[in-house]
């Protein structure tokens, strides 16, 4: 994981709509930029949608949500689209910002090890400063504990 009072790294990643997005577009913000495992699944599904319902509250307190995962453009797209998603979700097939950031890691299921993303949510602030990190999050609980912590 990244550390706190660090300058989060700069990136260009695609969007839902296959546009290039950077975080330094978002510069003058704050940004909760949010790590997930996959579209679709039960836990990634309750953590988007629960960014989705509390986005009113996040923009009211100057903050914008992304999401990243290592799906697709198209993927995102159905995603966004089936749950009415209100923010920016970015495409990382090549894991390099997944690596960047320090999220794909080793993970153990069951005994089995692989490789994958640790759900991890980093809050960064209006001059790209990190003041918040959290990994091995609740995918349910981050959104509101997230919304706190910019309060």
């Amino acid at each position: 994981m990244l550390e706190i009072g660090t300058q989060a790294p700069d990136f260009t990643l695609p969007d839902q709509n296959g546009e290039m997005r950077s975080l330094s577009d978002w510069r003058g913000s704050k940004v909760v930029l949010y790590f997930y495992p996959r579209d679709n699944t039960a836990g990634c599904t309750k953590q988007a949608c629960s960014f989705g319902e509390l986005y009113p509250q996040f923009r009211e307190q100057g903050a914008v949500v992304v999401g990243v995962s290592k799906d697709t453009v198209a993927s995102h797209k159905r995603f966004e689209e089936k749950y009415g998603l209100p923010f920016t979700l970015l495409s990382d097939t090549e894991k390099e910002v997944l690596q960047a950031y320090d999220v794909w890691k080793e993970k153990k299921n069951y005994g089995k090890v692989s490789m994958g993303v640790v759900r991890t949510t980093y809050l960064i602030d209006e001059q790209g400063i990190i003041v918040k990190a959290h990994d091995k999050v609740k995918a349910a609980d981050n959104p509101a504990q997230m919304l706190e912590e910019l309060a």
